[in-house]
């Protein structure tokens, strides 16, 4: 794998299709246990990125993950804005001094721990972390190859699935207590469908 323009303009186009196409979805699972309003939020900031797909796709590899961040930051309302612009902001601060696909664990744990941060949380609390960080581990695990790509789908769809019968301890579902057990968190689902955008755009050309 490697981030030469015409991959990474496949990746991050692919990546935003798939969020606007899944932003009924992402709005029913929010009105159920938040806001209602992060399948329009994300929605918007991934049309924003695609309107800037060309100028992105000419940056350095680093340079184009912080474009990314900042318009997400600057179109996404409510709290995934700042989470998911920090996760790209962060990642294409280490991507700078790191090569990839070497280093893609570290780049990626990059991002994460900035969500991490920027939440104020931590794995188990029903957010969008309960994927990123079981994605994380399994980009440790190994080198790149296809079935370690294969791998971080399935880790990616089952750890949003695992936060059904979690009770929120973080963000707007955390005040509706035991009510927000039993459902998938909105978070969550969209990180799961970036990680599957990008999984599958990598299997296509491999």
């Amino acid at each position: 794998m490697s981030l030469e323009p015409q991959m990474l303009k496949s990746l991050v186009k692919a990546a935003a299709e798939q969020v606007i196409a899944s932003a009924a979805e992402l709005t029913a699972l929010d009105q159920a246990i938040g806001d209602g309003d992060h399948g329009v939020n994300m929605k918007r900031g991934f049309e924003a990125v695609l309107g800037k797909l060309d100028a992105i796709a000419a940056l350095p590899p680093d340079e184009a993950l912080k474009t990314i961040g900042k318009t997400l930051v600057m179109t996404v309302g409510g709290a995934s804005g700042p989470l998911y612009g920090s996760f790209f902001l962060a990642a294409g601060d280490a991507l700078s001094n790191k090569q990839l696909p070497a280093d893609l664990a570290d780049v990626f744990g990059s991002g994460v721990s900035a969500v991490s941060a920027r939440g104020r949380s931590k794995a188990g609390e029903k957010t969008m972390l309960d994927v990123l960080f079981p994605v994380l581990e399994t980009l440790q695990s190994e080198a790149i190859s296809p079935e370690l790509i294969a791998r971080v789908r399935s880790t990616a769809h089952e750890a949003a699935v695992r936060t059904a019968p979690m009770q929120a301890t973080k963000g707007r579902a955390s005040f509706l207590g035991a009510r927000s057990i039993g459902h998938v968190d909105p978070g969550a689902r969209s990180s799961c469908v970036l990680v599957h955008a990008v999984c599958d755009t990598l299997e296509a050309r491999s």
